[in-house]
């Protein structure tokens, strides 16, 4: 640790401290900037001591709507019912519980070829006539 003691304990009781006669150390030069510039860097200390809550997020949050998650076309439909050789029947047509499969929402993508009876949340207006064209169903779980 240095023994010597800094400049500036001499010049403390000056008029000036050092900076000269005429309006030296006084303008915008020693601010760190223009108003709140800075806050993040060299006017840290100030930030904390004075304005502590001035970063980050406060309040009130509102809540997000019913998050609808994965989807699926109707196009997919075929594909899924060969990959899962599903032989639950309802009403005479192959069950396809797109629910369980964490899917939310039936788009009306494609054309699907074969009849099922689909269980959804959420199924849009051409992807529950294009299913039952084919001869299928669709059971919404959710209801607009």
């Amino acid at each position: 640790m240095a023994t010597r003691k800094r400049k500036i304990r001499k010049k403390r009781g000056t008029r000036t401290v050092g900076y000269g006669r005429v309006g030296q150390h006084r303008k915008h030069g020693d601010k760190g900037g223009r108003g709140k510039a800075g806050l993040h860097k060299h006017k840290w200390s100030w930030t904390v001591k004075y304005a502590p809550d001035y970063f980050g997020k406060h309040g009130f949050k509102p809540p997000t709507s019913i998050e609808i998650g994965k989807w699926i076309n109707v196009s997919d439909l075929d594909e899924l019912s060969e990959k899962l050789k599903t032989k639950k029947v309802k009403e005479g047509l192959r069950v396809l519980d797109l629910k369980s499969m964490g899917i939310g929402k039936l788009l009306g993508a494609g054309e699907v070829k074969g009849a099922y009876y689909v269980i959804v949340d959420r199924a849009t207006k051409k992807a529950k006539e294009k299913v039952e064209k084919a001869g299928g169903k669709v059971q919404l779980l959710v209801e607009k």
